[in-house]
């Protein structure tokens, strides 16, 4: 579990791991510290909970290079990843096991990451946790089976000696570093489940600066992720779906793309619809809004890393006219 500076969310996340089903003597918690300043060493130097817990300090260095180091101080077999903002259920340890055969270690295990019964995150957030849903119940149905896509570090499960195999988290990433270090078990042979009995509930909190922020570095990290062919075929993807987009967001994304004038007049505009709608309970109104602003800002995210309108342009064309 890396933190840094969420120490309410961090007691709340902890503390859910006591009453768990599985025995205390089964599990540890490793909680990494990336460089927090808001007492949350202290907090975990004085908390004593049923579980043993080990506490990991560094400089503030991103989430990826804490789960690396969480990893390295790990005893266990088997790595969970929880986020300090996901409060397990009961039986969420137990479920992950239960979900993998003892002896297969590239089994990776995926559950949900709901939203509590007790919160009503602002909109964005519930845009997110909308996409997640539709997400889990098409898994659920059976429509497809889960895949790397999936594998997000706020609940999800695999071999402690797969990931160190693999050289674990590439630490450049901020964003998305989850799905390429996915995409590299994917490539050795992991089978991934979904158990949607281990859940975890997302007490989600995140500015609406931030969330562009993720939806622009999820844009740049999905080229590199192809240039570098960690996922090779992930711009073939864009290319699909680019096509499949509703008029709204092709025209908003061609209106935009090398124009940061009219980007951030945009981003303004639909901030305003997006607060308004949602002050009026117009639910509708607010996602659709969401959706086209996050679908053009990680265009235009993906038009930065290519270099430009151009080059963006001439990716989704596939060399084809327009």
């Amino acid at each position: 579990m890396p933190t840094y500076n969420r120490l309410a969310t961090l007691q709340r996340a902890v503390a859910a791991l006591d009453p768990q089903t599985v025995d205390s003597s089964r599990f540890e918690l490793v909680v990494v510290s990336d460089g927090s300043t808001d007492g949350t060493l202290e907090f975990l130097e004085q908390a004593s909970p049923a579980f043993h817990l080990l506490i990991g300090r560094q400089e503030n260095s991103g989430p990826a290079a804490a789960r690396n180091h969480g990893v390295r101080l790990a005893r266990g077999d088997l790595i969970l990843f929880l986020d300090d903002d996901v409060v397990a259920a009961p039986d969420l340890i137990e479920q992950h096991l239960c979900a993998r055969p003892e002896s297969d270690d590239r089994i990776v295990v995926i559950g949900p990451m709901l939203t509590p019964p007790d919160h009503r995150p602002n909109p964005f957030i519930r845009w997110e946790q909308s996409m997640l849903y539709k997400q889990y119940d098409a898994m659920k149905r059976g429509d497809w089976a889960p895949t790397y896509r999936q594998f997000y570090t706020g609940n999800a499960s695999v071999g402690r000696r797969f990931i160190m195999s693999l050289g674990g988290f590439d630490e450049r990433f901020r964003r998305g570093e989850d799905v390429e270090l996915a995409y590299r078990l994917h490539e050795e042979g992991a089978r991934f489940v979904f158990n949607d009995s281990a859940v975890g509930h997302h007490y989600a909190e995140r500015s609406f600066e931030s969330w562009l922020r993720n939806a622009r570095e999820y844009g740049r990290n999905d080229v590199v992720f192809d240039r570098e062919r960690r996922q090779s075929g992930r711009l073939e993807q864009v290319r699909v779906e680019y096509a499949g987009r509703n008029p709204l967001v092709r025209g908003l994304t061609r209106a935009c793309l090398g124009r940061k004038t009219l980007e951030s007049s945009l981003r303004h505009a639909a901030k305003s619809i997006i607060y308004g709608a949602d002050r009026l309970g117009l639910e509708a109104i607010t996602q659709s809004a969401l959706s086209g602003l996050y679908n053009t800002t990680y265009y235009c995210g993906m038009a930065d890393e290519l270099g430009g309108s151009e080059a963006f342009w001439e990716t989704i064309r596939g060399g084809r006219s327009d």
